[in-house]
């Protein structure tokens, strides 16, 4: 064994090399669950991890700055209306809004047709990410590929591809979905396009689809079925929210996946964040609880994240493999353990079925209410942007 040093606060082996860091330990609630149990929500902590060399991924406001500059580059914009939007971007006006009026400049209606430069500046701002990926970046990557191909599915915020990149260059064809397709999302939230990416917000590679705010797809909220099986996957599966910090408060996710949803404080969801400022971290942790989020740390630092999440999901999808149940063998627990309770067995399942004909039963009705009592919180006056469209 070596033996080591100490300097002060730092302890170092005689190599000089610092001691390994302990790995940090899986919460057990988490580690136990299977890959077909979890909804992965991608944020943009995860693209800016993989292509840290782009902007445009880190947040709202460097993607707005990105298209300024490929607007300004394209002499899209007047000076007087790229000082505007330079004002307010700096002036931290609302985002959502401000990308808005940049989309609908970028955009002009001339009689019937519409300008497609908004398309020119998006593929300008994510042109060539396959080559600015990072190695620590595909790890993560590789992580989320294996939990999708073990049952997972998966939704991002994000407008990159970058997941769907990956899995090209491994040879696995991932599907990129968005909500103008409502027999598509549909299917999704039905567990039949797995190997789908759920873009709440859309993605570059379709312009039209791109929606930032509840407005722009009304469709999917009036869709009754649509929207109760999307409410069921938060109901009845643990989202592991990654890279997402308050994604929660987008308005487009509260309103798919948060607003009908009944005793989420009851439910069991996880988000995986840096620890970061403690203050911080403590005051994160109170906020996600109403909302059935456990908060978790990964590390102190981002560069922990794809060892942890990588260790994390080696854990899930061997459970995944090993837990899939026999025939007349229930889900949870080992073979042993079944074998111990033999003798029960008919006793446990008279009394779930009873417990499961006791359960309140949601009818189409209550559902269809739930989505359609969304759509006044998000008329367009809440949106003072959208009044000219």
């Amino acid at each position: 064994m070596a033996s080591t040093v100490s300097l002060g606060k730092e302890t170092l082996l005689e190599d000089g090399m610092p001691p390994a860091k302990k790995p940090r330990k899986l919460l057990p609630s988490l580690k136990t669950k299977k890959p077909r149990e979890l909804v992965l929500v991608i944020g943009t902590g995860i693209s800016a991890a993989v292509a840290p060399q782009v902007p445009a991924l880190k947040s709202w406001k460097g993607l707005i700055q990105a298209l300024l500059d490929a607007a300004v580059d394209f002499d899209l914009l007047e000076d007087e209306e790229s000082k505007r939007f330079q004002k307010c971007l700096h002036e931290d006006k609302n985002l959502v809004h401000v990308a808005h009026d940049l989309i609908q400049k970028l955009s002009p209606r001339t009689s019937n047709v519409r300008s497609t430069f908004f398309k020119d500046c998006l593929y300008e701002v994510f042109d060539d990410l396959e080559s600015k990926m990072e190695d620590s970046g595909k790890q993560l990557l590789q992580s989320v590929l294996h939990l999708m191909e073990n049952g997972a599915l998966v939704l991002t915020t994000n407008f990159d591809n970058l997941l769907e990149l990956y899995a090209a260059h491994q040879g696995k064809h991932l599907e990129s979905l968005d909500l103008t397709d409502e027999k598509k999302v549909l299917e999704w939230a039905q567990e039949k396009r797995k190997l789908s990416v759920l873009h709440i917000h859309g993605v570059y590679t379709n312009p039209s689809g791109i929606v930032l705010h509840p407005a722009g797809y009304q469709n999917v909220l009036r869709n009754t079925e649509v929207m109760r099986e999307i409410q069921k996957l938060y109901e009845n599966k643990s989202f592991l929210f990654l890279g997402c910090g308050w994604t929660v408060d987008d308005t487009t996710f509260q309103a798919l996946f948060l607003e009908a949803v009944k005793h989420k404080s009851d439910l069991e969801h996880f988000m995986l964040v840096r620890r970061g400022d403690v203050d911080e971290f403590k005051k994160l942790r109170e906020n996600m609880l109403d909302k059935g989020i456990k908060v978790i740390s990964y590390g102190d630092e981002y560069a922990d994240l794809p060892e942890y999440f990588e260790r994390l999901t080696s854990e899930i999808a061997m459970r995944g493999r090993t837990g899939v149940p026999k025939e007349g063998q229930q889900l949870n627990g080992s073979a042993a353990a079944h074998t111990e309770i033999k003798a029960n067995n008919a006793k446990a399942s008279r009394q779930e079925h009873t417990a499961f004909l006791l359960q309140p039963q949601v009818t189409l009705s209550d559902q269809a209410a739930a989505a359609l009592q969304l759509l006044p919180k998000y008329t367009v006056s809440r949106y003072p942007a959208l009044v000219s469209r």
